[in-house]
């Protein structure tokens, strides 16, 4: 694995590449992008595609890509000029892509404004709060964890993260009936450490959620979209939300193994299925040729 840095005006982007460029198989990379998650969350995945030249980055402002332009919110039509900016660094051509959760938003960005960009794109889990028709309850929840987050700190605005993304179905009044649910229940820090500049728990990843697709151009691309979700994870927000935005592009979601982290190993808390997910993504990935 080689480690590059892409200086532009705005960010210096770290990426790394695993294989040869261009590949040696005649295929394009396999880039995997993310958001919050940066690069090393995608290091159990790529361990089970060695026979193909895989790219991974830190979004701008995460892992080891810094910012210049000052700002600290995370905008997937900002990150989508980023992707395009490693693409083209690349010096490949179009790529294959895998992107989840906040990266499958920005993924969509980028085939919608860069639509030469990406020959096969499987979106995981795009949380896309938008398309939901209990958009206005999604946000809300989402307004609760980040007030938790800003009265009591990263314990509390966690906790407040993992209920909301395990409820199972719309967000009725039984779910804002539930008391504040205890940090230490979910194995969170009682304690405040002060810091508020939380990616996922405050209003700087806002834009990501409340992204609305631009249907129109996705469908006048030329990139195959594939909506994928978990198995587990149906009822879920964001299986609820990858049902919806497949529903938007005609087709019906692709079910993935595991949940919503399923190419994960247990290196970050819940465990997916890295290996059977591997296999799934290959075969969506190969039936595109």
């Amino acid at each position: 694995m080689t480690t590059q840095t892409l200086k532009t005006s705005a960010a210096d982007l770290a990426y790394d590449v695993r294989g040869p460029l261009p590949a040696t198989d005649g295929r394009p990379p396999l880039l995997m992008i993310g958001q919050p998650m940066d690069a090393s969350g995608f290091r159990a995945l790529a361990s089970h595609f060695t026979d193909r030249t895989v790219v991974t980055y830190d979004p701008r402002g995460l892992g080891r890509s810094t910012r210049k332009d000052g700002r600290t919110d995370h905008n997937p039509e900002v990150q989508a000029g980023d992707v395009h900016a490693v693409i083209e660094a690349l010096g490949t051509g179009p790529v294959e892509m895998f992107a989840s959760s906040g990266g499958a938003v920005t993924a969509l960005a980028l085939v919608a404004a860069y639509p030469d960009d990406v020959t096969t794109l499987v979106a995981h889990e795009p949380p896309l709060f938008s398309v939901l028709p209990d958009a206005q309850a999604a946000e809300r929840a989402r307004a609760d964890i980040r007030d938790a987050y800003e009265e009591k700190g990263f314990g509390a605005g966690m906790a407040a993260f993992l209920a909301m993304t395990s409820w199972q179905g719309e967000f009725t009044g039984d779910y804002f009936a539930q008391p504040a649910p205890d940090p230490a229940v979910f194995g969170m820090p009682t304690e405040d450490d002060g810091s508020r500049d939380d990616p996922l728990l405050s209003e700087r990843s806002w834009a990501v959620s409340s992204y609305r697709p631009e249907v129109e151009a996705l469908a006048a691309a030329p990139t195959r979209i594939v909506i994928a979700v978990g198995e587990e994870s149906m009822k879920t927000v964001t299986g609820r939300t990858a049902t919806a935005t497949a529903e938007l592009l005609g087709q019906p979601p692709t079910v993935f193994p595991s949940h919503h982290g399923g190419f994960l190993d247990g290196e970050f808390g819940y465990p997916g299925q890295p290996e059977a997910f591997a296999r799934k993504l290959r075969e969506v990935l190969d039936a595109a040729g």
